[in-house]
């Protein structure tokens, strides 16, 4: 027979938020992770707050609504809150009660710069790598390193020459005309007003340039696991700085392999690495010069390996770029784009090792 299509809401639930999320809910797996996590963390989050005065927003909560909302590519702050405030999966993930009043956007952001200027993001990916590790998912022998763009959230507009200020009213102050037409621009002479750390770059030739700044990953070959991450100025030689930097990280007293696309294909960054003891697995560049890669790398069967399992390296930009919204940034300054970078890869582990141990 036909349902009657009722009008009066229940006034009582007696089911918990505990009790809606089905038992095999991905969540699951990752909240227990961030749990322990977090609860490794506590002697941190100590240091953070004042002693006296009114509680805040507890920072383990704080940090599952920032978890939240990568995880579902929620835009905005604002949004978040909307969310938590019906969303019973957010509510149970984050920690609240089904009557609990949710946060306003502006006390959230206020609570979150305090973690954005702590370490809390540098301590947590390497929690979820001692997770990892504890699972023995992580190699200790064949790496890949890459970079890519990552756009400021700063506009074409705000990049000014340096000490030459346009006293000129704005025709509208909240997004004023701006011709530059013909003007000869460089990171040597502009810097944007909106964000000073970003610099002019583009993707290559032909491409359009924007005010950017570089992301860089290190990652192992066994699972496609994120070793380490960070974010640079957007300079011509970025991509191989911070494949250094890492590869200082990852050399030892036994040899490990880094592979690495074409624009590592260079005379100095080769012989650095080996000269850190590591094996440069970089694809050669023969376009125009001679490769800085020689016969004695690629006649070794390791190569074609690590030239094959460096693309995976790809699909972490990608997810970073998609499902974590870092294709267009929300932050600036590069101590908050790095924090919120690095952040969102630790993201991306735990949905990795989620998938790895639940196979």
């Amino acid at each position: 027979m036909r349902g009657d299509d009722l009008k009066q809401a229940a006034m009582f639930s007696y089911i918990s938020p505990e009790q809606r999320v089905p038992k095999d809910h991905p969540l699951r797996s990752i909240r227990s992770m961030v749990d322990g996590i977090l609860v490794e963390l506590s002697p941190r989050f100590d240091h953070l707050y004042s002693k006296t005065g009114r509680p805040s927003i507890a920072p383990e909560r704080l940090l599952r609504a920032l978890l939240i909302q990568i995880l579902y590519s929620v835009r905005s702050e604002r949004m978040l809150m909307e969310q938590l405030d019906y969303n019973l999966l957010f509510r149970w993930f984050v920690g609240l009660d089904m009557d609990e009043e949710v946060w306003d956007p502006t006390v959230f952001t206020k609570n979150r710069e305090r973690m954005l200027n702590g370490d809390i993001a540098e301590v947590f990916f390497e929690q979820v790598l001692d997770r990892a590790r504890g699972y023995g998912l992580l190699s200790d022998e064949h790496f890949t390193v890459d970079g890519t763009l990552v756009e400021a959230a700063a506009s074409l507009k705000s990049f000014k020459e340096r000490g030459n200020e346009d006293r000129t009213p704005p025709d509208d102050p909240r997004n004023p005309t701006v011709n530059f037409h013909g003007e000869k621009r460089s990171n040597n002479t502009h810097q944007s007003t909106t964000d000073p750390d970003a610099m002019l770059s583009k993707k290559g030739k032909g491409k359009e340039a924007k005010l950017n700044y570089a992301g860089h990953l290190l990652m192992e070959n066994r699972n496609g696991l994120a070793m380490d991450a960070s974010v640079t100025q957007a300079t011509g030689t970025a991509e191989r700085d911070a494949g250094i930097e890492f590869a200082k990280k990852i050399s030892g007293n036994r040899r490990v392999t880094l592979g690495a696309d074409k624009a590592y294909d260079t005379q100095q960054f080769v012989k650095e690495l080996r000269e850190t003891n590591v094996t440069p697995h970089v694809a050669q560049n023969n376009r125009g010069r001679k490769s800085a890669i020689d016969g004695r790398t690629t006649s070794h069967p390791g190569y074609e390996i690590s030239q094959k399992e460096r693309k995976r390296i790809e699909e972490i930009f990608g997810w970073l770029k998609t499902v974590a919204m870092m294709r267009k940034l929300r932050h600036r300054g590069i101590q908050k784009v790095g924090w919120i970078f690095k952040f969102a890869v630790a993201a991306y582990n735990l949905v990795r090792i989620r998938n790895l141990v639940a196979v």
